[in-house]
């Protein structure tokens, strides 16, 4: 196995992610640990050579001030020429390039698709609720936020961190060679700068969190202009939005300087600070040489280690920065994702495999957590191979019905079963596999037409495509695209959300995935609303093929779809306060007859009657 792959970028993470920034952090790193661990240990190894260059300099200078400018390169002192060529020429070098790639080449290229794979695994399993609360630029947003700072927090932490303690290690054992009162200086300086990291960097990390969330919410506001361009434009409405945007960046610009002048304060005190250094140490070995104590190769080797832990000093403490900055970002994307606002399968869950297809409503209750709206007391059987139409106003509760048995959401009250198996006890992949859905706002991909429609059954054949697209009346159209890039026909790009085809054309899209899925339970909601009547009638025919032997339930307003459904209930209020065949609720002259005399030109006034 090369060393590039000593960590799986995919793998899965044990259980859901913690909502404490170190259990998170460990999270997000299970699995990588080992390769982390030896990546420190070389850069830590490395840190150590720091301090052997100062030593390896001092006695250098020792020998040559001892053995004068005739006589340096007599025997005596071949092996430490030879042997400061090795350190310098050969350890040195491989020790640093090793440490290096193992950070280039093992952890930075691992870790972020590492992160941002179970982040993202995560964030698909959260149910609709948790979208539509929220940005979808901004979810994306905090998820690729999180894989970075968490690869950068660990990235610094190996090559930086590591580094500089184990210099810092190194460093003190040299002094304590020279003399122990230089150790001290040193120490004590050590404490001013780590009393100075402890103020500064607590605060870095607050802000930074503000930062990022300002960032978040500017890609947020302009992603949700960007996706509803078309109504902005409509509505005249550019101005408006100009300034909505510009109000999250002015907010975001507040947040910036707000960090940015806490980073100039630390810069200015971090300067002055490591400027201490040098003259602490060159000059307190120079008074013990006054005296006898330390000799000039320990005040060369003081002086490099001076110079260096204060040129260091700038360098970790700016990654300190910004690793605590990235942590700041990590805890911003943390609070966003890892809520459990998610529908989880039961241990234990068996795939659901449809034999019958009934579907049955059991006392179901779902108000989305409120104390009022969606649905109560549903009870409802849908017999196998069944066509039940559902009628109802705006907000009866259709639309959660259907919801409820994709499972989108829990249920709050009752249950829902298919064939006797309680859906709580089954996989809602294996669920969502037997449901064929076309819904009023078909969803497309940005990519082919051909992509598009096969994601009903990924492993069918093109013969199987196309067929279905002809039976969805799709064909046609399908070979007349052209995308900008100049692809035809099956493999033209829709466009984002299919914004290149007309309401009518995405719902044939739909249709023909819906053909293509055979499914034994078909969910029609407002399938053909968006279709004129010459093509509806052409796809009524289709979906009349498609529906037989299926159990269906359709949605819609426009009556006229639902006649010759083989049972029809009424909604209203979250209830079913109405049930039976077309002519049966006519006869009775109640909500439907009076949404059927409503009826005008195909489309429906479904206004409560006074």
């Amino acid at each position: 196995m090369r060393v590039s792959d000593w960590i799986n970028p995919f793998a899965a993470a044990d259980g859901p992610p913690p909502q404490s920034l170190g259990a998170f952090m460990r999270w997000c790193l299970s699995g990588a640990w080992p390769v982390l661990w030896l990546a420190a240990l070389l850069s830590a190894l490395a840190g150590i050579l720091e301090a052997g260059t100062a030593w390896i300099l001092g006695k250098v200078i020792d020998a040559t001030l001892s053995a004068g400018p005739d006589a340096f390169f007599d025997g005596q002192n071949l092996g430490l020429i030879i042997g400061a060529m090795a350190f310098f020429l050969i350890a040195r070098p491989v020790l640093f390039g090793l440490s290096s790639a193992s950070n280039a080449i093992m952890v930075q290229p691992n870790v972020n698709p590492l992160v941002l794979s179970r982040l993202h695994r995560w964030t698909l399993g959260q149910n609709v609720g948790f979208f539509d609360d929220d940005f979808a630029g901004r979810i994306a947003q905090k998820q690729m936020q999180a894989a970075r700072a968490v690869t950068e927090v660990a990235s610094e932490v190996i090559n930086v961190v590591a580094f500089a303690l184990a210099s810092l290690v190194g460093s003190v054992a040299l002094l304590l060679a020279i003399d122990w009162r230089v150790a001290i200086g040193f120490a004590v300086w050590l404490v001013a700068y780590l009393a100075l990291i402890n103020w500064f960097l607590p605060r870095v990390r607050a802000r930074s969190a503000g930062r990022a969330g300002a960032r978040a919410m500017v890609s947020g506001q302009v992603v949700d202009t960007i996706t509803n361009i078309k109504t902005v434009k409509l509505f005249a409405h550019a101005d408006h939005e100009d300034r909505a945007a510009l109000g999250a960046m002015q907010t975001f610009r507040q947040r910036a300087l707000e960090f940015g002048y806490l980073a100039a304060g630390f810069r200015l005190a971090l300067m002055s600070l490591a400027g201490v250094l040098p003259v602490l140490l060159i000059g307190g070995t120079i008074l013990l040489w006054q005296r006898g104590i330390a000799s000039e190769g320990d005040i060369v080797a003081s002086g490099a280690i001076a110079i260096r832990i204060a040129q260091m000093t700038g360098w970790v403490s700016f990654t300190l920065m910004a690793i605590y900055s990235n942590v700041g970002e990590v805890e911003d994307g943390m609070k966003t994702l890892t809520p459990r606002v998610r529908v989880e399968d039961a241990p234990g869950a068996t795939d659901l495999t449809v034999t019958r297809g009934e579907i049955s409503f059991d006392g179901l209750g779902f108000a989305y957590g409120r104390e009022t709206g969606g649905i109560e007391g549903i009870s409802l059987t849908i017999h196998p191979g069944e066509k039940l139409g559902i009628v109802g106003a705006s907000g009866a509760g259709k639309s959660t019905l259907v919801a409820l048995l994709l499972r989108l959401y829990e249920a709050e009250e009752g249950s829902v079963s298919i064939d006797g198996m309680d859906l709580r006890d089954i996989t809602q992949e294996s669920l969502r596999r037997n449901i064929g859905m076309v819904t009023q706002e078909t969803a497309m991909f940005n990519r082919s037409a051909r992509d598009n429609i096969l994601y009903g059954r990924p492993d069918a054949t093109e013969d199987e495509v196309i067929a279905a697209a002809k039976r969805a009346e799709a064909h046609d159209f399908i070979m007349g695209l052209q995308d900008h890039r100049g692809r035809r026909g099956y493999d033209a790009h829709l466009g984002e959300r299919g914004v290149k085809l007309s309401g009518g054309q995405r719902q044939r899209i739909a249709l023909t995935r819906a053909i293509l899925k055979d499914a034994p339970i078909l969910v029609l909601d407002e399938a053909t609303s968006a279709l004129d009547s010459e093509v509806e009638a052409s796809i009524q025919a289709a979906l009349t093929r498609v529906m037989e032997g299926k159990t269906v339930l359709a949605i819609a307003h426009r009556l006229s779809t639902l006649t010759e459904m083989d049972r029809i209930v009424v909604m209203d209020a979250g209830r079913i306060v109405e049930s039976g065949t077309h002519d049966v609720l006519l006869a009775q002259d109640g909500l439907y007859a009076r949404y059927w005399q409503r009826q005008s030109g195909g489309f429906l006034n479904m206004k409560a009657a006074e």
